[in-house]
């Protein structure tokens, strides 16, 4: 295969190489809403067709999403994430389940082994938040943020990544077995889950984590 010459980055290019890199690095998280097209040609120094050919790049790539009357928000900080996305909305909720499984049953482990004081006081934070949060319309968010708590806990960089672009899919097991029936014992479950890393007792919280899955997917 013969080797072509190399072209010149398009000015579009560049400018999503930049938006590309506020995402990754965060500046814009995952459900933010991106400055609108005048500010960000203000901004930028380019004309309205190159903001727009950039922005429309990183839409294909899955990076970024438009809604129409709303603008344009952040759905993904990687191609991987991106990709992720698109994969899991085509699995149903008991593949997504399966999965969880296999993740968040070593990230409890990891979790109870490796917990910080810091770990500490953010999991007690996070499951004061969730028990509060009983009956209220932000229950299923603070349900997802005490289950990030746990992964950020493992502080294995690659599985706090994965398990990131799972957020929708993972939600959405969360909220189809968000029912009355088995409220209370998820409550208990959770409490003991957390209480269990909390004390560094590994077989505890994998043990405690499965019965969790099983409960949901009992419903689902």
């Amino acid at each position: 295969m013969k080797l072509q010459k190399a072209t010149r980055i398009t000015l579009s290019e560049q400018v999503a190489a930049q938006l590309d890199q506020l995402i990754q690095s965060g500046a814009w998280p995952v459900g933010q809403r991106i400055p609108a097209e005048p500010e960000l040609v203000e901004q930028l120094g380019v004309s309205r067709n190159t903001v727009r050919e950039a922005v429309k790049a990183l839409i294909h790539a899955g990076l970024l999403e438009a809604r129409q009357g709303d603008g344009t928000y952040v759905c993904s900080k990687s191609d991987l994430g991106a990709a992720l996305n698109r994969r899991f909305k085509k699995a149903d909720l008991i593949e997504i389940i399966e999965v969880r499984y296999a993740l968040e049953q070593e990230a409890a482990r990891l979790a109870a082994e490796r917990r910080t004081e810091e770990d500490v006081v953010y999991l007690k934070q996070c499951l004061a938040n969730y028990l509060d949060a009983r009956g209220k319309s932000h229950y299923i968010d603070v349900d997802m943020e005490l289950h990030k708590a746990i992964v950020l806990a493992t502080h294995n960089t690659i599985l706090i990544d994965l398990y990131d672009h799972m957020t929708d899919a993972v939600m959405a097991t969360i909220h189809q077995s968000t029912q009355e029936e088995i409220e209370e014992q998820h409550v208990q479950v959770h409490t003991q889950l957390i209480h269990h890393i909390i004390n560094q007792d590994a077989d505890a919280a994998v043990t405690t984590l499965r019965h969790l899955l099983r409960i949901s997917e009992s419903v689902i």
